[in-house]
């Protein structure tokens, strides 16, 4: 039974009280996400630019292309890019349009996540599950920045919820079908990623729903077919568009969604095999990468915690009924985190630190499920020890975190550790105390155990942030490869982006042109289908944003798509298509030699170099493709 929020007079002091915590946590995570929002700037410019290329043509749009003259799509399906495209089309083009978003996705999620956690454990689980959400660092990160992450982690907390729903007594079929409608939709994205949920989701439900076995497979079935509805229809759309009339897919060597679906965003990010990536740049594969120096501040704070919580809660809940929803939740929310956990852990390829905010929701209901049943414990000795336990690593294993960044509140880390020490000594005699001393005691492990990540992401949220690869905590210098801090970032000032595409232009960093190449670009920009062209999605998006017309991404983000091909580049400039070629470093670093996949992007280059007479313009070399090719030593 769900507890009730009315007595026979109206709502108890408890239930307001809870009602109140509910509304204040979401003001206080609204704030967070959403203060002093515009300092990040275009925050990913590369999505950015998608964004004002789909907010001015519906062809960009439809497919998430990078400009308006629709030569090459996002690596991604287009979701996110469809609430910044139809936020860019309500507001106009500006910083808040594309990153306010992402941070109602976020408020919305921490209230998703407490509607899933109360039903399946009461109001108190839900706030401290909650609270553990909204105050992740990763995720007072990302929902502030214009990454597909953050719909992502709404739609599959959203699934996550119905999945719950589906669980009780006299459950509609329609909650199965709708958690399969939120991972397809989950899919579109951030694609094969959305999948990892799927193990927990159907073992939750297969365990622990009401309905007789032939009914929840049945139902089961019915989720399955929705998610591939509701994801699939995009890809089929996609396959059957004629390639002439669409955008390249970026990411894809065969211009196929179904091959960056499976590729590059899908089994190629486990096995490493990413054709057309940057090769292997993991070199923290195994079981402590979340621990590590890159995801650990991320991610790491409670993630013990969350195992203990995990663990100890199946243990109390192993003679409940099979039906039973604290239970279910755990199964639910436990899945979700160890599978997903385990993947981000040994894979591979591509895994960048931020996608760890994948973790924060299933950290937070775990630990509200699995920390409430403890609490409710607490007399039995086990159980004591066991939260003292728990309360003392977290507190270390926060010191240890906040201890790599030695030169930001150095007295803090031992702050957190004592009061870790004491609630721990406490803890130990809770049985013996009054009840409001217990609950002082209580308090005070609760603090202890937030004041890490909550003053952790306090301070993220504070930084502003841009690039493709944002990092958590307090502003830092670039990292070795450039880009704002990213612990395995590539590209800007100094790094494989190098010089001589704008300043803090790169793989993973956008240019910032000076204005005489603003005003070069933006003139007579209308007569022409894309006013420039150079080499990596991150440089077009740069002179795009700056210049407010389309410039195409010469092979893709990372400058290995065959999109386009050196004869489809000379028939655009013979039928005056583009004006200029702006020079960068990726043409070299990036074109094809050092990375798997097409060498196009770099012999349209050389071909450029050869053919076109160079001009300097704020410290950037830009080729006019109107005037009359001259031949000249590559």
């Amino acid at each position: 039974m769900l507890p009730s929020d009315k007595g026979s007079s109206g709502p108890s002091r408890s239930v307001v009280a809870h009602r109140i915590g509910f509304w204040l946590l979401l003001t206080i995570t609204a704030v967070l996400y959403l203060w002093n929002l515009s300092a990040s700037g275009w925050g990913n410019a590369f999505y950015s630019a998608a964004a004002q290329a789909g907010g001015s043509d519906w062809t960009a749009m439809l497919f998430g292309s990078s400009d308006a003259g629709n030569a090459i799509t996002v690596d991604k399906a287009p979701a996110a890019l469809w609430l910044m495209d139809v936020s860019v089309r309500l507001f106009g083009l500006n910083s808040w349009s594309v990153l306010a978003p992402q941070a109602v996705a976020g408020v919305a999620a921490v209230a998703v996540l407490y509607a899933a956690v109360r039903r399946a454990a009461g109001p108190n689980a839900a706030l401290l599950a909650g609270v553990v959400f909204a105050f992740t660092p990763v995720a007072a990160l990302m929902f502030r920045f214009n990454n597909p992450d953050a719909l992502l982690v709404l739609l599959l907390v959203a699934g996550a919820y119905c999945v719950q729903r589906a669980c009780e007594p006299d459950a509609s079929r329609w909650w199965m079908i709708g958690a399969g409608v939120a991972v397809g939709f989950g899919f579109l994205a951030k694609m094969l990623q959305a999948f990892l949920v799927l193990p927990a989701f159907a073992a939750a439900y297969l365990i622990a729903a009401s309905a007789p076995l032939r009914v929840r497979l049945r139902r089961l079935a019915a989720a399955t077919a929705a998610l591939v509805v509701s994801g699939g229809w995009y890809l089929l759309l996609v396959e059957l568009w004629p390639a002439s009339s669409r955008p390249y897919i970026g990411g894809s060597q065969q211009n196929s969604i179904l091959e960056l679906a499976l590729g590059y965003n899908g089994f190629g990010r486990i096995t490493g095999n990413e054709t057309g990536g940057l090769g292997n740049l993991n070199f923290d594969v195994g079981w402590a990468r979340l621990f590590g120096s890159g995801m650990g501040a991320y991610i790491a704070w409670l993630l013990p915690a969350a195992l203990v919580c995990l663990v100890t809660g199946l243990l109390l809940t192993r003679r409940e009924p099979r039906t039973d929803p604290a239970r279910a939740g755990l199964v639910l929310w436990g899945g979700w985190l160890v599978v997903t956990a385990l993947v981000f852990s040994f894979a591979n390829g591509i895994v960048h630190d931020y996608y760890t905010v994948a973790l924060a929701p299933a950290i937070g209901a775990v630990l509200g499920i699995g920390a409430t049943m403890l609490w409710r414990n607490r007399s039995d000795v086990r159980a004591a020890m066991v939260m003292a336990a728990t309360i003392a690593g977290t507190a270390i294993l926060a010191a240890v975190l906040l201890a790599r960044h030695d030169d930001w509140l150095p007295w803090f880390r031992g702050v957190i550790a004592a009061g870790g020490v004491l609630a721990a000594v406490l803890l130990l005699v809770i049985g013996r105390l009054p009840r409001r001393a217990a609950t002082a005691v209580g308090a005070l492990a609760v603090l202890v155990c937030l004041a890490g990540p909550a003053t952790y992401a306090v301070v993220t949220a504070a930084t502003p942030h841009t690039g493709a690869i944002p990092s958590v905590g307090p502003a830092r210098s670039l990292g070795h490869f450039g880009g704002p801090g990213g612990p395995r970032g590539i590209g800007g000032p100094g790094g494989l982006g190098g010089p001589g595409g704008g300043k803090g232009g790169g793989l993973l960093a956008s240019p910032t042109p000076g204005v005489g190449l603003t005003a070069l670009l933006a003139a007579d920009a209308d007569q022409y289908r894309w006013t420039a062209a150079v080499v990596g999605s991150n440089n077009a998006a740069g002179y795009q944003l700056a210049a407010g017309a389309p410039v195409m991404a010469v092979g893709g983000f990372n400058g290995t798509d065959p999109a386009p091909t050196l004869a489809e580049f000379q028939r655009y400039i013979s039928e005056g298509d583009v004006h200029y070629f702006v020079r960068s470093a990726m043409m070299g670093a990036f074109g094809g030699h050092t990375a798997s996949g097409s060498r196009e992007a770099a012999d349209i280059a050389k071909w450029v170099q050869s053919h076109y007479a160079p001009m300097t313009l704020d410290g950037v070399i830009v080729y006019d493709l109107t005037a009359a090719p001259v031949v000249r030593a590559p």
